[in-house]
Parts: C-alpha cells; sequence; structure tokens
C-alpha cells in the first residue's frame, strides 16, 4: 500500500510542558491509527501536528513522500481533518453548511438531498444550525466524510455527541473508506467496535511513556 505519511522522532512543547517526545510513526493506505491517552495528553496536538496546522519542536513529517508535486495545494486536496468541535455555521442551514464545506475542500456533492438523507439530517436542511442539537451540528460537519477524496482523514473525537445508530453509520463509512485505499488517523475515548484489518495504536501518557502497538 501507498506510504501516506511518515514521522520519525516527533516532539511537542506547549507551555513548557513537553506532551510527547521522540515520537515515531508511519502510516499506509488501508491503515487506521487510534490515538488513545487522557485528556491534556496531547492527543488533540499530535494530529493538529500530523495535519500540518502546528509545528513540531523537533523531528521530521512528510505527507504523501511518495507523490512529490510541483502543486504545493497537493496536500491539501488529499488530506481532511475535522476537529473536536463541529465547525459549522451557526446561522446557516445544513444545506448551506453542506455546500461551504464542498467549496473549502474542493469536492462536488452531486445530490445534497440524498447525502442529508444519508447523514441523518433530511427534513432539517432549513433549520439554521445554532437551533439543532449536538448531535445534528456534529452530523453536518461529519458530511464531508461522504463527499469527500481525499486520501488521508484526521478526525478528532468523531463520535463526539453521536447517538448509537450515527456511530454506526460513521464507523460504517470508515470501513468504506479504508476498503478503498484510504486512511484514518483519529482520536476517541471509547474503542472502535469496528476492528479494522490493519489497526494501529497510539498511547500518549507522558514523554517517557509514549507507545507504539500494531493489531
Amino acid at each position: 500500500m501507498t506510504l501516506l505519511v511518515t514521522a520519525q522522532h516527533l516532539t511537542s512543547i506547549r507551555a513548557g510542558r513537553v506532551l510527547f517526545a521522540d515520537l515515531s510513526l508511519q502510516l499506509h493506505g488501508g491503515d487506521v491509527m487510534h490515538v488513545e491517552g487522557p485528556n491534556g495528553a496531547g492527543k488533540s496536538t499530535l494530529l493538529r501536528m500530523l495535519a500540518g496546522l502546528l509545528p513540531a519542536q523537533s523531528g521530521q513529517l512528510m505527507l504523501f513522500p511518495e507523490h512529490c508535486h510541483d502543486d504545493p495545494d497537493y496536500w491539501r486536496r488529499q488530506l481532511l481533518f475535522i476537529g473536536h468541535k463541529a465547525a459549522v455555521k451557526a446561522e446557516l442551514t445544513a444545506l448551506e453548511n453542506l455546500a461551504i464545506q464542498a467549496q473549502l475542500d474542493g469536492a462536488v456533492i452531486a445530490d445534497p438531498w440524498q447525502l442529508l438523507e444519508t447523514v441523518g439530517l433530511l427534513g432539517l436542511e432549513d433549520i439554521p444550525a445554532q437551533q439543532l442539537s449536538a448531535g445534528q451540528q456534529r452530523r453536518i460537519a461529519l458530511a464531508r466524510l461522504w463527499a469527500s477524496h481525499a486520501q488521508l482523514w484526521i478526525l478528532d473525537e468523531p463520535f463526539t455527541a453521536l447517538d448509537v445508530r450515527g456511530i454506526e453509520l460513521l464507523q460504517q463509512r470508515f470501513a468504506a473508506h479504508v476498503q478503498g485505499g484510504g486512511a484514518i488517523i483519529l482520536t476517541s475515548h471509547q474503542r472502535l467496535s469496528w476492528q479494522p484489518p490493519q489497526l494501529q495504536r497510539i498511547a500518549i501518557h507522558s514523554p517517557t511513556d509514549t507507545g507504539l502497538q500494531y493489531e
């Protein structure tokens, strides 16, 4: 499988505190990487670093090293990051939020109504997001996963505020993405009920206890 991410000896220091040190990893197409650890351990920091949103204090990170392009936007088209917050425009409807998300991602939604039905929002498309529940707002944000053609998904607590059906639906989408050669890096405080064939676990506890485990 294609190598999508390679990182060597990453270190992060925030407010004078070492969150993690000397962390190395590789991720190929078809892989799922589950980052685990207590609150404040540095899970979100690691994901933002891997997405290119935060610098590492030391170490080397390369995204899509097998696809060197003259196009500087290549990795942006191939990487989709969804943070811990829903990140939807509160005053806009679900339909309007989908349109903005697609434009930012460079995606084309052939049938937005079908997408809304898929994520359980059909019938709520004209309601401002601020009037929807936290779980429904989360579904608006996660709808990007059904429209995205990016190879690499980096997701911070994607199951937040979702009910059992929403979690099941999301994991089905994960399985389809991985089967198609994509890869996922995610944080979650709960174990995955879906067991990917190529699962890695990173457990971040302290600078002296950072482990990479494979399943």
